[in-house]
């Protein structure tokens, strides 16, 4: 009982992260503009994201503008594209993966096959986290270069927006979750691996006959 509440703790988690990753996937705020002159006057306030760029005016007015061309994006860009997608389609797989071979669901009977099936899902939500994870530490580091960079001017350095910590937070959900997954699943298989088998002694009767109570 307990491995299967642990169990259903690491599907919840690795739930959460999925979404998470969808969520940071969608939000434009992968970077922001910095403000670090002494005498800037913030009037607007610039957010980049993978598949838009915004444009945040100080009376609270925001203007959207979807990138015009895939191939002249960055490389950055293209790759977090690519990946967040990905991992988006696979954390659908791992759910229903997990979800059928779950302790709490029927879909399969109980044995070696179901506790693959679940080792699978959690294998398939840490993948998810560590592909998600390139993207946001590629960003990351474009980002801190550039700040700490003297030939980049000013207007051109960029903060890490609320996306990347939304993704490292769904990072550390599916990595943990998928573990949590995996290691309830082998600690369940090796708890069944040697099934001990009992059956009663057969012993004649005074007649030469087997008692039928020796077959129930």
């Amino acid at each position: 009982m307990t491995s299967a509440a642990v169990e259903i703790l690491g599907l919840g988690l690795g739930i959460l992260g999925w979404v998470g990753v969808i969520l940071a996937c969608g939000l434009p705020m992968w970077q922001v503009s910095a403000f670090i002159d002494v005498n800037i006057v913030v009037a607007q306030t610039i957010w980049e994201g993978l598949w838009m760029n915004c444009v945040v005016q100080s009376t609270g007015q925001m203007q959207c503008k979807v990138y015009d061309s895939i191939l002249a994006l960055p490389p950055e860009v293209q790759a977090g594209r690519a990946l967040t997608v990905i991992v988006a389609l696979l954390g659908l797989v791992a759910l229903m993966v997990t979800v059928v071979g779950a302790q709490c669901t029927n879909c399969i009977r109980p044995g070696k096959m179901k506790s693959r099936i679940v080792i699978a899902g959690g294998a398939i939500y840490i993948l998810c986290g560590v592909l998600v994870l390139v993207p946001l530490c590629w960003f990351a580091n474009i980002v801190i270069s550039d700040f700490y960079d003297p030939t980049v001017p000013p207007s051109k350095k960029r903060e890490m927006g609320a996306a990347l910590y939304i993704g490292w937070a769904a990072t550390a959900l599916l990595l943990f979750g998928g573990c949590l997954i995996c290691c309830c699943s082998c600690y369940q298989r090796d708890e069944t691996s040697f099934p001990v088998k009992y059956s009663a002694p057969r012993r004649p009767t005074s007649n030469g006959e087997y008692d039928k109570k020796n077959y129930v």
